[in-house]
Order: structure tokens, then C-alpha cells, then sequence
């Protein structure tokens, strides 16, 4: 069973929980994920099964959308609401209206270097971040680039705000929710957070972990699996002529006269970084980088 499963995570459990349970449920032992979620965290995991493991660079990848709330007034050394209250404003009164606060959260847009929570699996000397933090000893984490697409205030009845966050992999929420009360003046936090989408896959596609014990007892698990020649569907595919086959299972390179039309056409005019290779009857057989002169691919990734 090799392809891509979308996990519905709940909350109060890891995302390697989630992988031992999608390795119980199903037999495999070659199963990962891509893109931690927090513990106290819902929705989009992606698990990938057998061979599609090997995608992990790609998916990990992916833009991110979330929608949660966050809490005004106090802020927590866990930068959510797990955490020990480190800073607080007396009474709503004392919090930002509505304009203020959308005007803030605007402000947070765009590239920005972003320092992770201390309390993140970030790695300090080769150690995660949080396990020196839990042992109290105080964490100096780099600054990392993110890009923040979109971060929407969508309901707000303080001390509580609602919002959207569109951003690309590696961004914490929790670290904009921090920095959403230091720039307001008045401490925040997150509270709740649900991951909607992870590049093209939606929550609405997401199987919960009940869903799928329920359908791997009755043997129709399979169903959940997106295949992987279902993935990366934003890289171009080229197809290859009967006769090519084996040698992108040899990994040679692959030259225009070894692509069925209109694969050839697409090597030589293209700007793609990578192609998906398919067989002729439509089996992934390998992924391929263009040469520099853009007259061959050579495989890089190549499926047994």
C-alpha cells in the first residue's frame, strides 16, 4: 500500500501517535508523516504509506491555512494556552478594539523573521528546544524567514479574537500569536488551532482516525489512500515510450526521443524544476531534474 493518507488529527494526542495507530490499523510498517502538528492541534496530518515516504521533501513542503482563536490579555511562556501566564492586562476594558486589532495582525504579514517558542522540537545543540526549556534552562532560538500570506481577523468578542492564516511550511502560529500581543500591548496567546489545508489537501478530503479503524476492519481502508501517482500535482508529467521503461529503472537519462508526445514537447520548452515519469499505462515510475541544457532528464527519485 503505497500513497498518501489525509489525517483528520484530533487534539491531546502527537503526531507519532497518529502514525503508530495508521500503522496498527493498517500492517505497515513504513509509514511517516509530514508537517508536525502540536498536540493540542486538529486537522490536516499528512501520512504517507510504503513508498510515498520517499516524498517527504515535497510534502512537508506545502503552504499551510489554519483557522483558530486567539485569547487576549495574558501571554504564556508556552505561547499557547498549556502554558504558565508570564505577562497580563487587567479587565477587557483594557484591551484593543476591533480596528486595532486587525490593523496589528496586518502588520504581521508578508516575509518575516520569526523566533520559534521556546517550548517547539526545534533543535539547540542538538537537542529539542522543549526539553531544555522544560529543564529550565533558558533557550536562545535563531530567527527563522517565513512568509506570512494572509493573517485575518474573522470574529472578535474580547478577550477572545477568531482568525485565518494562509503561511508557508516552518511558520509557527503560536510564535504569531505572541508576537500579535507584543505589538497590541496587552499579551496573547493561542488557544485553538485546526489546520484546514496543507498545499492541495483539504480537511474536507481527511479521513478521522474512526473512519479509518471502521474501514480497516472491513478491509476497504484502501479507499482512504490517495495513490502516488495522485501526488505532486502541481509538477508536470512527462510520459515515456514502451521501450524507455527500463532505463529510468536503471536511473539513466532520459532523452526527448524516450517521451511519448507531448512529453517531448514539454522537456524542451519548459522552465520546471522536476517531472513526474510515467509509464504508458500511467504508473509513477520515478521523479527527474531537467538537464542544465534542458535536452534530458536525469531520474533522482526512482520507485522500486
Amino acid at each position: 500500500m503505497d500513497g498518501l493518507l489525509i489525517v483528520d488529527k484530533p487534539a491531546g494526542c502527537t503526531s507519532h501517535d497518529v502514525v503508530l495507530q495508521v500503522r496498527r490499523l493498517l500492517g505497515l510498517k513504513r509509514v511517516g508523516h509530514a508537517g508536525t502538528l502540536d498536540p493540542d492541534a486538529t486537522g490536516v496530518l499528512l501520512v504517507a504509506l510504503g513508498q510515498a515516504t520517499r516524498f517527504f521533501p515535497f510534502l512537508s513542503g506545502h503552504d499551510k491555512t489554519y483557522e483558530g482563536r486567539i485569547g487576549l490579555g495574558f501571554s504564556t511562556d508556552t505561547y499557547d494556552a498549556s502554558g504558565q501566564t508570564v505577562s497580563a492586562v487587567t479587565g477587557t476594558e483594557a484591551l484593543p478594539g476591533r480596528d486595532a486589532v486587525a490593523a496589528a495582525m496586518k502588520t504581521l504579514e508578508g516575509d518575516l523573521l520569526q523566533v520559534p517558542p521556546p517550548y517547539s522540537a526545534k533543535k539547540v545543540g542538538g537537542k529539542p528546544a522543549y526539553r531544555l526549556a522544560r529543564a529550565g534552562r533558558r533557550v536562545a532560538l535563531e530567527p527563522a524567514r517565513v512568509r506570512v500570506k494572509s493573517f485575518r481577523l474573522t470574529d472578535y468578542t474580547p478577550p477572545l479574537l477568531g482568525f485565518e492564516v494562509e503561511c508557508s511550511s516552518g511558520t509557527y502560529v503560536r510564535s504569531l500569536a505572541h508576537d500579535l500581543g507584543y505589538r497590541l500591548g496587552c499579551g496573547a496567546h493561542l488557544q485553538v488551532l485546526r489546520r484546514t489545508a496543507s498545499g492541495p489537501y483539504s480537511v474536507r478530503e481527511a479521513v478521522s482516525l474512526a473512519e479509518l479503524e471502521e474501514a480497516a476492519e472491513a478491509g476497504r481502508a484502501g479507499r482512504f489512500v490517495v495513490p502516488v501517482e495522485r501526488l505532486l500535482p502541481e509538477t508536470p508529467a512527462v510520459t515515456l515510450s514502451p521501450d524507455a521503461v527500463g532505463r529510468v529503472l536503471n536511473g539513466s537519462a532520459i532523452l526527448p526521443e524516450h517521451l511519448a508526445e507531448p512529453g517531448a514537447a514539454e522537456l524542451a520548452g519548459g522552465k520546471a524544476a522536476s517531472f513526474r515519469v510515467f509509464d504508458p499505462s500511467g504508473k509513477l515510475l520515478a521523479l527527474a531534474r531537467p538537464s542544465s541544457s534542458r535536452d534530458s532528464l536525469k531520474p533522482f527519485l526512482v520507485l522500486k
